[in-house]
């Protein structure tokens, strides 16, 4: 990719999509992170952009740019998800992102109420939603959820407890909701993925 397409991408996103300047947000590529959770969205996006380019559509260079541009701006929401949440103790650094982070990740095992976040950040509940994704690239409720995953693995990898167990350790109150989303996000179930983790007879 261009270094020029980069810094023009870059420099209209800044000047359009910069609605919260009391967080003094830059849109920006660091190109000291070069990996990034694979995520449905960004597997799409490079998918597409591979049948766009291979296709012989006359307006491929179009809809091959539609997608340059989106693939940039979702690898820019993912490394500043990684930054804000390597930070440090982001609660106490008067940092909006980092403190909201901070708060969902102390409270992963507990029900987690979208109006709650809502105070944490000072925000109505749809000028939230919309910062939070516009920040990250994913839904608070997508972001709880992958994190929840996380520590799900974790736990299982253990092998101390249940798969009903687990799942209300990681705030599920529904343990057949838990084990569809993590087949949904892992490809295969709780169960399974103990057992792959797990030697046999540990």
């Amino acid at each position: 990719m261009d270094a020029q397409y980069i810094t023009n991408t870059l420099q209209f996103l800044n000047e359009y999509y910069n609605d919260a300047p009391d967080e003094k947000r830059e849109w920006r590529l660091q190109f000291n992170r070069y990996h990034f959770d694979n995520d449905e969205e960004v597997t799409a996006l490079i998918n597409k952009l591979i049948r766009v380019c291979s296709g012989g559509d006359r307006s491929k260079e179009i809809f091959a740019d539609l997608n340059l541009k989106e693939l940039l701006i979702r690898l820019v929401q993912s490394q500043h998800l990684q930054q804000v949440m390597t930070d440090g103790d982001s609660a106490s650094s008067g940092n909006r992102p980092g403190f909201v982070l901070h708060y969902i990740n102390e409270h992963l095992t507990d029900k987690i109420l979208a109006d709650e976040l809502c105070r944490k950040a000072y925000m109505s509940r749809n000028m939230f939603f919309k910062w939070f994704k516009q920040q990250f690239g994913l839904t608070p409720v997508e972001y709880i959820n992958r994190e929840r995953i996380k520590l799900a693995k974790q736990l299982l990898a253990e092998g101390r407890y249940s798969i009903s167990q687990i799942s209300g350790r990681c705030g599920f109150d529904d343990t057949n909701y838990f084990i569809r989303l993590f087949k949904k996000k892992e490809g295969i179930t709780p169960g399974a993925y103990k057992m792959c983790v797990r030697p046999v007879g540990a």
